[in-house]
């Protein structure tokens, strides 16, 4: 029987991060809209496209009024609100209908960064030193430098930049107290790990699938920090970009290779849960893996990391949407 299937997704408009000139992440979801869309016409799906605009209340009104078979959540949340995208897969969990990706408690978790390194240093699993400060409370600073200030609650390397990796104290105090009035949330700051960096995306329900492991690469020159910046993903025209590259499969040992898909596993189970996600990780000074984010609902446009990876593991574009739709299914024989 042929299936109708709804991707909803949010519109791209103005927002707060028109003033930080971070506005081209918003409107990648289109990429990602056009070529879901693609798939799932070339998987025999009858598609209709759900673009949902603020407020919160109306966008989960215009999807609990959707009669489809599924429901291919694209949702990132409204610009400058990124807690709206839990609040809707909330709404979706209520209409009955089945629908793609990570429930509304992984989405609601992953977002505080804080509260993820909480939850993974009580299993075990390594991040990297963290507090939360502001500018009032720049006095209890006790972390080693160098250190990383990021916004708590932001995903798409919103407020990364060659800045905010810092190395003494006045320099800490003008990135918090940026990165505070530019962004909502507060401010998390880090011990900044130089090592190498992978990521890995990890599908699944009660049972889940690694995929091959990417390392990024870095050819930056000695004055730009090895970062994941917003430039490095979202400009490019930038040194960033350019000097960004994800390798994929890594370079990996195979006890190394193992370390990573057991830690990806682990984090998976306890933050995410269901559905589709991408954990990042670094090398501390020991060599010792650490994570530092983990994404729900990752960028599946082509190109994209997950996609990169999907495809070394011998699948093609539709076929790895099929997965996901057969997850959002709890068909777990994949």
């Amino acid at each position: 029987m042929r299936s109708r299937v709804a991707i909803v997704y949010n519109q791209p408009g103005s927002s707060s991060y028109d003033t930080a000139n971070e506005t081209k992440a918003a409107y990648g979801v289109l990429e990602a809209v056009e070529s879901v869309h693609g798939a799932l016409s070339e998987l025999g799906c009858e598609v209709l496209e759900v673009p949902l605009d603020p407020p919160i209340e109306q966008a989960t009104e215009q999807v609990r009024s959707l009669d489809v078979d599924l429901i291919f959540n694209l949702f990132e949340g409204f610009c400058g609100y990124p807690e709206t995208e839990a609040h809707l897969a909330s709404a979706l969990a209520k209409t009955n209908i089945p629908y793609t990706g990570c429930p509304n408690t992984a989405l609601k978790t992953a977002l505080d960064k804080a509260r993820v390194n909480m939850i993974l240093r009580s299993a075990g699993i390594p991040t990297p030193d963290y507090q939360i400060l502001g500018t009032d409370t720049i006095d209890s600073f006790r972390i080693e430098f160098p250190c990383i200030v990021k916004p708590r609650c932001e995903d798409a390397s919103h407020g990364l930049t060659r800045d905010s990796v810092v190395h003494n104290l006045t320099a800490l105090k003008k990135q918090i107290s940026l990165t505070s009035t530019r962004y909502r949330g507060g401010v998390l700051v880090e011990h900044f790990l130089d090592g190498r960096e992978f990521n890995v995306t990890v599908m699944g329900n009660s049972r889940c699938t690694v995929l091959p492991v990417s390392e990024i690469a870095y050819s930056l020159s000695d004055d730009m920090p090895r970062l994941l910046t917003y430039e490095s993903k979202w400009d490019d025209d930038s040194r960033y970009f350019k000097g960004t590259k994800p390798v994929c499969p890594a370079d990996l040992s195979p006890a190394g290779r193992e370390q990573i898909v057991r830690i990806a596993k682990k984090a998976f189970h306890l933050i995410i849960g269901r559905g589709y996600a991408r954990v990042d990780m670094r090398m501390d000074e020991a060599g010792r893996i650490n994570i530092i984010d983990v994404n729900p609902n990752p960028d599946i446009s082509p190109g994209a990391g997950a996609v990169l990876q999907s495809e070394k593991a011998g699948m093609s574009y539709p076929q790895f949407i099929n997965r996901i739709v057969q997850l959002a299914l709890k068909k777990e024989s994949l």
